[in-house]
């Protein structure tokens, strides 16, 4: 625990997104498996731009994202480190200190069955790091920057997963 509570690292989110590249069954069955895994209804997120090599086009859903706060990202982080045998490269952190990794097969989540039906589907987990105050830069009245002082470096960031979540960075300066 710091010395100053204003400088605790939190846990401020945890974005869950699995994108599947289609809409109609697939993206259906992805927003299925992301609902089972977090416990939270997914919002589906549609193609910025069209691409017709791909048959992709503008504003047709293409993936599915679910943001948890709180106790639940904390409880979906346990797992999803554990599908990804505690550890996590050093290149993933970025310079505010948020961290993200991906999880090849949703199976390899603790308490996931297997389904024919939908099969399989990875996604992409990343996490937000933040200190207390960090709302003035959320809040809508007197909105103002988060001080280069107060954000979290990438070492504080790693130093806080390894303490609090028991994980193992690999290439850790």
């Amino acid at each position: 625990m710091a010395e100053n509570p204003m400088r605790e690292i939190r846990l401020g989110k945890v974005v869950v997104n699995i994108s599947v590249g289609a809409s109609g069954e697939p993206l259906q069955n992805a927003m299925d498996i992301l609902e089972e895994v977090t416990g939270q209804k997914p919002n589906h997120r549609v193609a910025k731009q069209s691409i017709r090599p791909w048959g992709i086009r503008r504003g047709e859903p293409m993936a599915c994202t679910v943001t948890l706060r709180k106790e639940k990202a904390d409880a979906f982080l346990r797992k999803a480190l554990t599908a990804v045998g505690h550890r996590l490269k050093a290149r993933s952190f970025d310079r505010d200190g948020n961290f993200a990794f991906g999880i090849r097969e949703h199976i390899d989540l603790p308490g996931t069955r297997y389904d024919p039906e939908k099969g399989i589907i990875g996604m992409d987990v990343c996490v937000s790091l933040e200190r207390p105050g960090y709302r003035v830069a959320r809040r809508r009245r007197a909105r103002s920057k988060v001080g280069h002082n107060h954000r979290v470096t990438p070492e504080e960031a790693m130093r806080f997963i390894v303490e609090n979540y028991n994980v193992e960075v690999e290439g850790r300066p």
